[in-house]
């Protein structure tokens, strides 16, 4: 039975130290490493050695009781989360630690949430028990109010605590307990299908640093999981991860949801086909050659070359979508003796990797840009383009990441039409559901245009972020619908349509109430009575707002949304005038109206008139000579109306 199981925690809560004692106990390493002494198993890169974090999601191989666990070792740190996430979605079950010493920190409620989004079933560990003055009934009281009120302290097992917890969550189970009391395997075996279900979330304590609790956690796990992948199916498999060898080879990562795969193969995916040409174990960053995987394995192979992290390969060919989305952005800065085209190839090795970095090119400026979650991310970026591609490069201070959108329908316009070329495309622009992204329905009619035309219009409006008119920021929560168009059968050519498309795009942004949008925070504020005052003062300077204020005990918790832009660096202050003792939690709460657009509009300094990518002016032809039509005179001169 093949299980993969997800280690995840706020960082510092002690997750590597814990994996690594699995590691250990299961004779899968002979020695134990220690964070602190840079020798631990799963943080083998440099940049984590150094740093004392893990940034990479890395995986192990155990044996035991018949089973073959993957462990999935993941980043802690907020900036890293969205590696973290990537890597969520192919566990089939989570082990979420929490410090007996800090309790429910704000990442461990944005972990918290992810595993409920990907409905994987978890199981808690409360960790560093051993430090003095712990207490574990409150940590577990804090855990029910925060994340769920149905985590079971498992520690020892069937108590009578834990026998009344499992009987009243399932009615067929409380009346047998009723009739004739307790009987152990019927409880094991309802607590393990609940689990599954998500319905009850198993919770047992230790120290992971002192060896306490480990593996009896760990026979918990054991007894209490099962998968039921099938090896005599279609091959299904999610791509989860990529890396490039020290070849520079690509290296996709892989795990196989049913049927089996084996060297040679060809898989498909989207509109390709490719052939398997190594497929490889990976524990640490070691692995082992293979020529067969099944049904619930994770591996590597070589030979995919164009597919992308969250692709399905084979039978399943839906893509993964993900939530932590980065808010920040950075200019890249290298020395001009450095040719871009080299710098840009390394950037775009990256984003293959990491998808949420969105690797930008601006041609106009010639910039490259990324898309970031933090400073720390920045730093860690600018050391591993030093140790894989040996280049010195720097980061401009991260900025905001605006968005534009729409707050009135329009229909847009554009005609391309210069001598020998001829594309006309008429769309309907809706405002969309806040944070909705970009969405597209088709009503035109094949008489009008060919659905090979159609098929190009869609791709042009997904094919990119497209430019909004206030900051040149990306548009997003629009609806587009694509409503007529007409082609040539001789003079119609390549790029005709992106070109139709995007001038009508622009020009019916010229028509419609344009909207700058920043993302916010999701907060949730826990301090002392006497503190509120100062926290609440502090949220209205932040632009935020916040529903009334609940007070529990000498305690008062306050939540609300606020501007990332005034809040980014709120934690050091909070920490400050809270001597540490106050609980912040930040969560990305989407994006919103800009609470000071015009100061931004001003100091982007978009020019919208001057975007060398987009016109809103349309080109016709009359007698061999194109000319140009204005964007408010375009639809009056449309051959299709």
């Amino acid at each position: 039975m093949y299980k993969t199981i997800g280690i995840l925690a706020h960082v510092d809560a002690g997750k590597t130290t814990f994996s690594e004692q699995l590691l250990y106990h299961t004779n899968s390493i002979r020695l134990r490493g220690r964070v602190d002494h840079k020798d631990t198993f799963l943080d083998h890169h440099a940049i984590e050695k150094q740093r004392g974090i893990t940034v990479f999601a890395e995986q192990a191989m155990i044996s035991y009781n018949g089973s073959t666990y993957i462990l999935i070792d993941t980043p802690g740190h907020v900036d890293f989360s969205p590696e973290m996430e990537r890597a969520i979605q192919v566990m089939d079950y989570a082990v979420l630690i929490i410090s007996a010493v800090d309790g429910v920190e704000g990442h461990t409620e944005t972990v918290w949430q992810l595993l409920r989004k990907h409905q994987v079933p978890t199981f808690f560990f409360i960790n560093k028990t051993d430090r003095e003055g712990t207490d574990i009934d409150s940590i577990l009281s804090e855990m029910r109010d925060h994340l769920s009120a149905d985590i079971v302290d498992y520690t020892s097992s069937f108590t009578e605590e834990v026998i009344e917890f499992i009987a009243e969550r399932d009615e067929e189970l409380l009346e047998a307990y009723m009739e004739s009391g307790f009987e152990q395997e019927l409880w094991l075996r309802t607590l393990k299908t609940m689990i599954h279900d998500n319905k009850v979330f198993a919770c047992a304590s230790g120290s992971a640093l002192k060896d306490i609790g480990i593996m009896d956690f760990f026979e918990m796990l054991d007894q209490l999981t099962e998968t039921t992948y099938d090896d005599t199916g279609e091959f299904a498999a999610r791509v989860y991860k990529i890396r490039h060898d020290d070849k520079g080879n690509r290296i996709t990562f892989l795990k196989a949801l049913s049927g089996t795969l084996r060297v040679r193969d060809e898989v498909f995916y989207g509109k390709l086909a490719e052939k398997i040409t190594q497929i490889r174990i990976y524990s640490g960053d070691k692995y082992k050659a293979t020529e067969q995987v099944h049904a619930g394995e994770l591996f590597a192979v070589t030979g995919l070359s164009e597919a992308s992290i969250g692709d399905g390969i084979g039978a399943l060919q839906e893509q993964a979508t993900f939530n932590l989305i980065p808010t920040l952005k950075s200019k890249v800065v290298f020395d001009p003796s450095l040719h871009v085209k080299d710098v840009l190839s390394c950037f775009r090795h990256l984003d293959a990797e990491d998808p949420s970095l969105r690797v930008y090119w601006d041609e106009h400026f010639q910039e490259i840009h990324v898309h970031v979650m933090g400073v720390i991310q920045l730093e860690v970026l600018q050391e591993v383009v030093k140790e894989r591609f040996q280049m010195d490069v720097a980061f401009e201070d991260p900025k905001i990441l605006y968005k534009e959108t729409i707050g009135t329908p329009v229909i847009g316009y554009g005609h391309f039409e210069p001598l020998k070329h001829y594309a006309e495309v008429h769309l309907k622009m809706e405002p969309g559901e806040r944070d909705s992204g970009i969405t597209f329905e088709n009503a035109c009619h094949a008489n009008d245009l060919s659905i090979g035309h159609q098929n190009l219009v869609r791709t042009h409006l997904f094919e990119r972020d497209h430019h909004g008119l206030l900051t040149g920021s990306a548009l997003t929560d629009v609806k587009i619908t694509l409503l007529t168009g007409r082609g040539h059968n001789e003079h119609t050519a390549g790029g005709d349509f992106r070109e139709a498309t995007y001038r009508a795009l622009r020009q019916g942004l010229e028509q419609a109430e344009n909207i700058l949008l920043e993302p916010y925070y999701d907060f949730k504020i826990k301090v002392a009575t006497e503190q509120i005052g100062r926290v609440l003062s502090d949220i209205q300077q932040a632009a935020g707002s916040f529903g009334p204020p609940e007070t529990v005990g000498d305690t008062v918790i306050v939540s609300g949304k606020v501007p990332v832009s005034t809040f980014m660096n709120y934690s050091t202050t909070f920490a400050s005038f809270t001597h540490g003792k106050g609980a912040l939690s930040l969560l990305f709460g989407g994006y919103d109206r800009c609470h000071n657009k015009e100061q931004i509009i001003e100091a982007i300094g978009y020019d919208k008139d001057a975007d060398p990518e987009y016109t809103s002016t349309s080109i016709f032809c009359a007698k061999g000579k194109g000319y140009t039509v204005p964007w408010h005179e375009a639809e009056q001169a449309m051959h299709c109306l």
